[in-house]
């Protein structure tokens, strides 16, 4: 299968991610689950942020959720211990509770949690239901989130190449990376949209 890289601005990065989001199959009065997914040097937070804007312009209601305050408790995290990547990759992101109470819910009950869990205190945030109009976009963003059995419908990965992923990884965080070069091709098989952002002023759409 060939490729092809299509080097983009920010603006039009923006854009196609959110012309992806209104064109899901399914009308303007059909949620749509969006993941925004990089290593924490991506930023997946700002391009889900940048994305509020022109959804809510186009007519359609966003709940913006961070997969950060869906963890799982810290006892449960770091039972094999702090810095374990096999842990990082496949038990920190509470997926259940994940999909019940924002993925799920906005679709069957029209209503999402929008956290559930500091991350930082790992205390409930004791967080009340929102209501979620018809076509609501849920915008969430996180980190190794994709092809853990997450109920999204669109899924943009930023990628970085092994070179770039270790120069920008902190030296504290140098135990992480076994978990984010063995999840590089899991997302990019399961991303719907790809992003080369090795350069982050100037990112690469692939096409393939």
């Amino acid at each position: 299968m060939s490729t092809r890289v299509e080097p983009v601005s920010a603006e039009l990065l923006v854009e196609r991610v959110a012309d992806a989001v209104l064109t899901r199959a399914g009308g303007a009065d059909t949620p749509v689950r969006l993941l925004v997914d990089g290593h924490p040097s991506t930023h997946p937070e700002r391009l889900a942020d940048a994305l509020v804007a022109p959804l809510e312009t186009a007519g359609r209601r966003v709940a913006r959720v961070r997969v950060a305050d869906f963890l799982r408790s810290r006892s449960l995290r770091l039972e094999r211990g702090r810095d374990d990547p096999g842990s990082l990759l496949d038990g920190w992101i509470d997926v259940e509770a994940l999909n019940r109470e924002v993925l799920r819910r906005v679709v069957e009950r029209g209503e999402y949690l929008p956290s559930l869990r500091d991350p930082d205190t790992d205390r409930a945030t004791r967080a009340a239901y929102l209501p979620a109009a018809a076509g609501t976009v849920v915008v969430l963003d996180g980190a190794l989130a994709i092809a853990r059995g997450l109920d999204v419908d669109v899924a943009v990965h930023l990628a970085l190449k092994p070179g770039t992923l270790r120069r920008r990884t902190p030296d504290e965080e140098a135990w992480a990376l076994p978990a984010y070069e063995r999840y590089a091709a899991q997302a990019e098989r399961g991303a719907d949209l790809l992003v080369r952002v090795d350069h982050p002023d100037h990112p690469a759409l692939v096409h393939r």
